[in-house]
């Protein structure tokens, strides 16, 4: 009986021994777990390093590119919508100064030549528009530049030279039936008139002929009233049309 009770005593202290191992086996749970969230700058450093080295050779370059890759330490640079409008402004507000001054450079040629009322200029939308008028350049029915006024239009050719600006020469008439042994409508007119000067400011204001187109409109493009002598004078010209750099585009595709 005395045996019995003894183990069974003894068998009683046996979960404290299970309850020491429980907590020593938790306490070192914890050790490693702390030991794990500890990091060591150090080698963490290293890491990097080595990582940074890999993907950028120190060049700034992308590894996965090549060397005309955009650099990643690049900043990118933003237009928003008001700053593009902004430099669109800008550039319309230069191109209006430079033909503007052109303009003037030909105003002052016409008034000390006596030649108002003969050329006239203005900026329109589509760039400066310089007029010569018929009775003036040309002998009525005929294309041929009038000798004594040819180098008045030169002159003012070599002032369109100073700029780069793509130069269209438009031939128009009023609306007078022409049927001659030489020319069978306006159309056909208008169209040598404009050839002719444009031959003139290659040839003699030196104008590189990529930038010189020539046409013919005869009497579609009036300017005034035909029903009267006087605007059916006006309407007898030459424009020479200076074209505005925006259209530039366009002005160079003609012909390909």
């Amino acid at each position: 009986m005395r045996k019995r009770k003894e183990e069974k005593e003894g068998n009683g202290e046996r979960w404290l021994l299970t309850y020491s191992d429980l907590v020593t086996l938790l306490m070192a749970f914890f050790i490693v777990m702390y030991a794990s969230s500890s990091i060591n700058t150090s080698k963490f450093e290293k890491v990097a390093q080595s990582l940074r080295q890999g993907f950028n050779s120190g060049t700034g370059k992308s590894i996965i590119g090549n060397m005309d890759a955009v650099s990643i330490k690049s900043t990118p640079s933003y237009i928003d919508a008001q700053s593009a409008q902004q430099q669109n402004d800008n550039s319309s507000q230069t191109e209006q100064n430079k033909l503007a001054e052109v303009k003037k450079l030909i105003d002052n040629y016409i008034k000390q030549n006596g030649m108002v009322g003969s050329v006239g200029t203005q900026i329109e939308e589509k760039g400066l528009v310089v007029s010569f008028q018929e009775a003036s350049f040309f002998d009525s029915g005929k294309a041929d530049i009038k000798s004594e006024f040819s180098g008045r239009i030169v002159a003012i050719g070599s002032m369109l030279n100073t700029i780069d600006n793509f130069i269209r020469v438009e031939g128009n008439t009023d609306n007078v039936p022409i049927k001659t042994s030489q020319y069978q409508d306006n159309l056909a007119l208008s169209s040598d008139r404009a050839s002719n000067v444009v031959r003139l400011l290659e040839n003699q204001s030196h104008i590189a002929p990529a930038r010189l187109a020539s046409t013919g409109y005869g009497e579609n493009r009036p300017t005034s009233s035909n029903n009267t002598e006087a605007g059916r004078a006006k309407n007898r010209r030459v424009d020479i049309v200076v074209i505005d750099s925006k259209y530039s585009a366009t002005e160079s595709n003609v012909g390909k």
